[in-house]
């Protein structure tokens, strides 16, 4: 994948897949440390030692509708290769924690590419999961969460299309006044 926010859209969907209610997505920019952190938490249904051991495996997949799954072999092959590292840990019953960290300066790093459609897209196609979102860089934080929003709706729903592009204005225009680069 050559977006970041495409690797962060497939872990959040595997972790949809697996029943969670809970999603955290967390990104980290630290340009002192020339570091890219993403963390994606889920409370889903987590996996057991023998699936977490061979889940980077491209050839080894839980879905029933194809044989491989190149989502997360894809993700940890492209932090490693960018001077980074990768790491998932997985209770049964409790869920899964997914980290990934990029050299921030690396010349092969994938782009972050469009995060503020990614989240906005997950927040309204998903309205049952308590979705939250950060990005730090330096000594800037952003954060949102699905439950904010909808308190702010007064029950019009999150999956009306005019919501979704709106959330989508929102997380795009802090990000930008962070000095997000897509």
């Amino acid at each position: 994948m050559k977006e970041l926010s495409l690797h962060i859209l497939d872990i959040a969907m595997n972790s949809i897949r697996a029943d969670a209610d809970i999603l955290e997505i967390t990104i980290d920019e630290n340009t002192d440390k020339d570091l890219l952190s993403i963390k994606i938490t889920d409370n889903g249904c987590g996996m057991d030692s023998e699936m977490l051991k061979t889940v980077t495996d491209p050839f080894i997949s839980s879905r029933t509708t194809r044989k491989v799954g190149l989502g997360i072999s894809l993700f940890k092959a492209n932090a490693e290769n960018c001077n980074g590292s990768f790491s998932i840990e997985s209770k049964l019953n409790l869920g899964t924690v997914v980290k990934a960290q990029f050299q921030l300066s690396h010349i092969d790093r994938p782009v972050l590419g469009n995060i503020a459609s990614v989240i906005s897209m997950l927040f309204s196609s998903h309205p049952d999961i308590n979705i939250y979102f950060g990005y730090k860089k330096e000594n800037k934080y952003y954060s949102i969460k699905t439950q904010e929003i909808k308190d702010e709706l007064n029950g019009i729903s999150i999956q009306n299309p005019e919501v979704k592009f709106l959330i989508e204005e929102i997380i795009e225009s802090e990000l930008n006044n962070m000095d997000i680069k897509s």
